[in-house]
């Protein structure tokens, strides 16, 4: 599709329309802004929260199924066709698209928040049972549900758009249940668009905090709105830099280099950090993870009351909700040629476990250092939570090196991020091209960086953050859909072929 057609899409107006009319309420009005925003999440929460447990713990039930069926051979493409980028080359890529750049903020401020405020009452704050607690939580938060969100997304998308060659949209990845409505489907995509990014001008939004606080830890830069003004221009220009060179060149090997220096600098935490300790408590949260997976994967507190699982578990299946056109469509993008069992099995299993490992490593340092050591990391975390992965690196030698490193790994993920997002708004705005045109990735590269620094400026980034986890509850009901439309087009092709 040229330039001049993917103009005429109304998705790409109308988004942008919305989108810049919220920026400017969110900036000049940005206290009735956030109340809104948060009347609304609290408003699909606490209604709905029951929901959304349900609903992902079912979409884990049918992927687990379907992978192990007859149908988990089928190819994600025609039947002849193989992957088409390296296993490490694809996982870098999941990894550093999804929310490699969020588990490098809360790898270290998840456990330590849970330590310092515990997810359950009578739970003694600060002590052994709660440290062990907040292990297995955290392992679950960033687990398989999460991850399942975007498989189904991913899996419904890329099923119909390479094995029955059809546009990579998530409003065509329902049409087999719902048939084919312009009016809908332009309705889907749009709230896709919004949804997307918001949820990614948020996420960068906090990277420039989270980036400013590690100068400053290491550099004395000042912690200032200018230095992240600075920040977001060099970001903005090396994420359009890679845009411009394509998927096949920018992203892969920006995701190469995420991973390399994850894995990296995971391993010499490990060795220069309480290594046995984190051996220990890893497994250890593993068991509790598996011990207590369905009691935490539907837990609601209506008898006893509280916040806690609100703010916490569905706020993140909301976000990672929030997130599934987004992640889902370029997950499907990467995953050509996979077979739907190595599909399931690579979304589900591999960025899951190197993101418990990551937590067990970074997250189990800053807990044997407040146990042991009589540091105060949870509640530096409490009172301003940039600060987690930086205080946690405080613990083990080498401090300024390693923190220069991570340094480098947020922003190396945050480009990767973004340009990913880029990549996917110009699909969704081009009417699900392959190959957007270059203008309309630099467009939305723009715009998502611009809301950003809006939202900086005015204090709004939260609330934006806020408002975009309100698209859930309409995506949560897409995805639900989607289960049947990818069953229905499974068994069809399945038949067709025997």
């Amino acid at each position: 599709m040229n330039k001049k057609e993917s103009y005429k899409n109304p998705v790409f107006f109308i988004s942008a329309t919305i989108l810049g009319l919220l920026v400017i309420i969110g900036a000049f009005m940005p206290e009735q802004f956030g109340s809104v925003a948060q009347m609304l999440f609290d408003f699909t929460t606490v209604n709905f929260g029951w929901f959304y447990l349900l609903a992902v713990f079912s979409i884990i039930l049918f992927l687990v199924g379907i992978s192990v069926s007859k149908y988990g051979k089928m190819r994600l493409g025609p039947e002849d066709s193989r992957p088409e980028y390296p296993f490490f080359t694809w996982v870098g890529m999941l990894f550093s698209a999804g929310f490699g750049v969020s588990l490098v903020f809360w790898s270290v401020a998840e456990p330590m928040s849970h330590f310092f405020v515990t997810p359950f009452p009578g739970l003694e704050p600060q002590s052994e049972e709660a440290a062990r607690v907040a292990m297995g939580y955290s392992f679950f938060h960033w687990g398989i549900s999460q991850w399942a969100v975007f498989a189904i997304a991913g899996l419904g998308i890329a099923f119909l758009q390479f094995r029955k060659r059809k546009s990579g949209l998530v409003s065509v990845a329902i049409e087999p249940v719902i048939g084919k409505n312009r009016g809908i489907a332009n309705t889907i995509n749009i709230l896709a668009v919004i949804a997307t990014v918001m949820g990614v001008a948020t996420t960068v939004g906090l990277s420039f905090i989270q980036l400013n606080g590690g100068l400053s830890s290491v550099f004395d830069i000042p912690n200032s709105i200018g230095v992240q003004v600075i920040i977001a221009l060099v970001m903005m220009a090396c994420y359009l830099v890679s845009s411009g060179t394509g998927l096949d060149r920018g992203i892969k090997w920006l995701s190469n280099i995420n991973l390399g220096i994850a894995l990296l600098i995971m391993g010499i935490v490990f060795i220069l950090g309480p290594t046995v300790f984190i051996l220990n408590s890893a497994v250890l949260g593993l068991g509790d993870y598996i011990t207590n997976f369905i009691q935490y994967s539907l837990r609601l507190t209506p008898y006893a009351g509280g916040e806690w699982v609100y703010d916490w578990t569905i706020f993140y299946w909301a976000w990672a909700i929030a997130w599934s056109p987004f992640v889902g469509a370029f997950v499907a993008r990467v995953s050509r040629g996979r077979t739907i069992r190595e599909f399931i099995a690579g979304v589900m299993v591999v960025p899951p476990a190197i993101a418990c490992l990551w937590i067990a490593v970074f997250g189990g340092t800053a807990l044997h250092s407040d146990l042991n050591n009589g540091t105060r990391i949870a509640e530096a975390v409490d009172e301003d939570v940039t600060v987690a992965l930086f205080e946690a690196l405080g613990a083990v030698p080498f401090t300024d090196i390693l923190s220069v490193i991570s340094i480098l790994l947020i922003f190396t993920f945050m480009v990767t991020s973004a340009d990913s997002a880029t990549y996917i708004l110009g699909t969704m705005t081009s009417k699900g091209s392959l190959n957007p045109a270059l203008v309309t990735k630099i467009i939305w590269g723009v715009l998502i960086t611009a809301i950003a620094l809006v939202l900086l400026f005015t204090g709004g980034l939260d609330s934006l953050q806020t408002a975009s986890l309100t698209a859930a509850l309409p995506f949560t009901v897409i995805l639900l859909i989607m289960i049947i439309s990818i069953w229905k087009s499974i068994k069809s092709e399945y038949k067709k072929e025997k």
